[in-house]
C-alpha cells in the first residue's frame, strides 16, 4: 500500500493546538508484506534511524503487531521546522499499514490532533481530543488563500518550544485569544473579511519568540511586505504569512532578502492548501 499526505500548519496565531490546516508537501509512505524489517528512506530526514527506530516503522508495528514489512519512505516536509513532519508521517504509516484509524496514529505521536487531521482531512481543520478520542471537522477555506512559508535552516524541537509556556495565562490575554480565532476562521472562509488582527497571538508566541530572536521581527517584516497576517507555523521555527496571488511573490521576494540580509541560512517556500489530505494506492 502506497500513502501519501502533505504537510500541515498549525495554531495558525490564536488557534493554538485547535487549528490546522494542510499544505502542498507531501511525504509518501510504501509498506509491503516481507519476510523480515526493512525500511529505506530519501528526502527529508532521509537516512536518519533507517531500522526499528524509525517512526514509520513503529506506527506500522502498532498496528499490525509484527515487523514482517518492508517499508520506503520519502518526504518533501522538513523535520522540526513546525510543519507537521512527525503527525504527517504517522498518519501516512498508519494508512500503508491500513489502520482503521490513522488519525489516532498521528494523535499517538503529537500528543494532540490539529496536525495529524490536516494531513488526513486536508484543508483548514479544528481538532481536539486524545488517543482514538480525537476528533476534527474541516472548515471552510477561501480558495484564494496561498502560504509563504520561511524556512529557517535552525531546527526547534516541539518539546522546546513547549517548555517556554506558562501553566496559566492571564484572563484578559484568554479572551483576546478567542476574539482572534473567531475573526480568523471568517477572514480564511472569506479573503474580503480578513481582519489583520485575526492572527494576534497572546498564549504562545510571545513566550516562544525568545527561542529565536529573529521570528517578531520577522513576522513585522512579512506584513510590512505585504501579508494579510503572519504567525508561527506550529512551534515553530518555520514562519508563515498568509498570502494571495496578487501578493505571494512580493511577500517570498521580501523574505527571502529578510535571511540573506541578516544571515539567516533557510528557504522560502510559496505553497498552496492541500485540499485532498490522505491519497492512498495500491
Amino acid at each position: 500500500m502506497l500513502a501519501r499526505v502533505p504537510a500541515s500548519s498549525a495554531n495558525l496565531g490564536p488557534g493554538f493546538d485547535t487549528l490546522a490546516v494542510a499544505l502542498s508537501l507531501y511525504v509518501e509512505v510504501r509498506l509491503e508484506p516481507a519476510d523480515e524489517l526493512s525500511i529505506t528512506s530519501e528526502g527529508c530526514g532521509a537516512g536518519l534511524f533507517d531500522d526499528e527506530r524509525h517512526l514509520a516503522v513503529q506506527v506500522a508495528e502498532r498496528v499490525l503487531g509484527h515487523q514482517r514489512f518492508k517499508v520506503h519512505v520519502n518526504s518533501e516536509i522538513p523535520l522540526s521546522r513546525g510543519l507537521g513532519s512527525s503527525a504527517a508521517l504517522a498518519v501516512a504509516a498508519a494508512a500503508a499499514a491500513s489502520a482503521p484509524n490513522p488519525l489516532g496514529a498521528g494523535v499517538w505521536v503529537d500528543g494532540h490532533a490539529e496536525n495529524a487531521a490536516a494531513s488526513l482531512l486536508g484543508g483548514l481543520v479544528v481538532a481536539s481530543g486524545h488517543d482514538d478520542d480525537a476528533f476534527a471537522r474541516r472548515l471552510a477555506l477561501d480558495d484564494a488563500w496561498r502560504f509563504v512559508v520561511v524556512v529557517p535552516e535552525e531546527p526547534l524541537a516541539t518539546v522546546d518550544a513547549r517548555r517556554v509556556l506558562p501553566d496559566r495565562v492571564p484572563f484578559a490575554d484568554a479572551v483576546s485569544n478567542l476574539t482572534s480565532l473567531g475573526l480568523l476562521i471568517a477572514g480564511l472562509a472569506r479573503h474580503q473579511d480578513f481582519v489583520a488582527s485575526a492572527m494576534n497571538d497572546t498564549l504562545h508566541q510571545p513566550y516562544r519568540s525568545t527561542l529565536l530572536p529573529f521570528a517578531t521581527d520577522l513576522l513585522t517584516y512579512l506584513r510590512e511586505a505585504g501579508a494579510a497576517g503572519s504567525c508561527w507555523s506550529g512551534a515553530g521555527s518555520s514562519m508563515l504569512a498568509l498570502v494571495t496571488n496578487d501578493t505571494a511573490a512580493s511577500v517570498s521576494a521580501a523574505a527571502r532578502d529578510y535571511l540573506a540580509g541578516r544571515g539567516i541560512a533557510g528557504e522560502v517556500l510559496e505553497l498552496a492548501a492541500d485540499t485532498q489530505g490522505l491519497v492512498t494506492s495500491r
